[in-house]
């Protein structure tokens, strides 16, 4: 390698992503290189959909995997590969499962609507509504302070909770 003075930018890049982890240090343009390959093998191996603990005895409840875990999947695809991106009640579920999966708890039609707006996504006429007719599917109950998914909620995305 030839040094012509000049002092390339060094980082440091720690990453795990369900069971694979990664950790280099080196210039920023490597390191760039190495996290999108890794991103990639993650993506086509499955790592960054599944819980940390699958595979393991352990429960599939949110509180073992997928919640507040990496979840990288930008909402637009998570919306067109859950089938959501054009009908309203439906858009509506998956968003709330993603706001869940990146680890917002306190799901409610606000916080719905501001994920579609912040995502430029199709907006919803009606969240309040969608909400009723989920829940009146049993994919969503109501609390004092939002809802939650059902289990019959997250089967109708083809997940588990």
């Amino acid at each position: 390698m030839i040094d012509n003075g000049e002092a390339r930018p060094k980082g440091k890049v720690e990453i795990k992503i369900g069971n694979m982890s990664f950790s280099a240090e080196g210039d920023q343009e490597w390191l760039d290189q190495q996290v999108t390959k890794l991103l990639k093998a993650a993506e086509e191996h499955g790592t960054m959909n599944a819980p940390s603990g699958a595979g393991s005895a352990e429960g599939s409840g949110p509180k073992s995997g997928q919640h507040g875990s990496a979840h990288t999947q930008s909402l637009a695809s998570y919306l067109k590969a859950k089938g959501a991106d054009a009908k309203q009640v439906q858009r509506f579920l998956a968003t709330a499962a993603w706001l869940f999966r990146r680890g917002n708890e306190n799901l409610n039609t606000g916080a719905i609507s501001k994920a579609l707006t912040e995502h430029h996504q199709k907006r919803l006429a009606n969240p309040a509504d969608c909400l009723n007719k989920n829940v009146g599917k049993g994919y969503c109950e109501k609390t004092k302070d939002g809802f939650f998914i059902t289990p019959e909620g997250w089967q109708s995305l083809g997940e588990e909770q």
